[in-house]
């Protein structure tokens, strides 16, 4: 209960910064700093705003590392992969890197054919598995959504902490909600859906607009009952998340950030490419007007 308490709020899925291909230690530093200054209750490296399949195991093991050293929240690792064997190690080494919890997706490439095939899968890495964990529904880069039944049957597992659904279908989120405990972290991970799913009982958001502008989320989550979290969400957080979204997340989060002078480069890995001069002046643009807002 516990952990599932100090989960709630904002978790910031974090950006890998990168300096000439490498892994920039120093950015992500200095991205945790503005990160705790802004109010994010948990952080989530190694997810998909930070680009884990263009990392390596042992790339992945030292962001989660550097993260915990200086991270004085808790920490949600990334620990996706295709078969169970795979999740299990990348569990381990979040476990070993000193993370809290792990989250974990439906096996890509390979999807199941049936629903029971992922429920199979989920319970199996369960029965290993050396952290508590949250599962990650994103079916657009999955090629298939955890079914509703299937967060059901295994939300009752005490080592089953809650669901992050960026799937972006509210009705989906809302069936979630109503067919899992009432302790079971249910996380709005689509950007533009923070404030009405807070309405209807989500527990917070795990946002990658929160590496940009953390403390208008973080307000957006404590009023989200009241005007003020309407229109945070309305004049500040849809704006700036639908410039984004033509780019990818972590090209267009990296290129804010950028902006912000939180971090020196927008650079990304492979097979990602960056933002051109106008999709840098849009972002721009609405990143300006968002942080314009949030100090009305």
């Amino acid at each position: 209960m516990a952990l599932r308490d100090s989960l709630r709020g904002i978790t910031c899925p974090m950006v890998t910064p990168f300096d000439d291909g490498s892994i920039d230690e120093a950015a992500l530093t200095d991205l945790l700093a503005h990160l705790q200054a802004g109010g994010i209750d948990v952080v989530f490296p190694c997810g998909t705003t930070g680009e884990f399949p263009s990392l390596t195991a042992d790339e992945r093991r030292r962001v989660v590392e550097t993260t915990v050293d200086h991270a004085e929240v808790p920490v949600v690792a990334g620990a996706a992969a295709t078969s169970v064997g795979e999740t299990v190690a990348a569990i381990d080494r979040a476990a070993d890197a000193g993370a809290d919890a792990a989250a974990i997706v439906a096996p890509y490439f390979t999807t199941a054919n049936a629903p029971e095939g992922n429920r199979r899968f989920f319970e199996a890495v369960l029965e290993e598995s050396s952290l508590p964990v949250l599962l990650y529904n994103i079916p657009q880069c999955t090629g298939q959504r955890i079914e509703s039944e299937t967060v059901a049957a295994v939300a009752e597992r005490d080592d089953v902490v809650g669901i992050k659904d960026s799937s972006g279908d509210l009705e989906y989120f809302l069936s979630v909600l109503e067919g899992t405990p009432d302790d079971f972290l249910c996380l709005q991970g689509y950007d533009a859906l923070l404030v009405p799913a807070l309405r209807m009982g989500a527990d917070g958001g795990i946002n990658a607009l929160s590496n940009v502008v953390p403390e208008v989320l973080r307000e957006a989550f404590e009023q989200a009952e009241d005007d003020r979290g309407r229109q945070l969400q309305r004049d500040a957080i849809a704006p700036l998340f639908d410039a984004c979204t033509t780019h990818d997340f972590a090209p267009a989060t990296k290129t804010a950030l950028a902006e912000r002078g939180v971090i020196p480069s927008a650079e990304v890995r492979p097979p990602l490419i960056g933002v051109d001069d106008a999709g840098r002046e849009t972002i721009g643009d609405a990143l300006e007007a968002a942080l314009a807002v949030a100090e009305r």
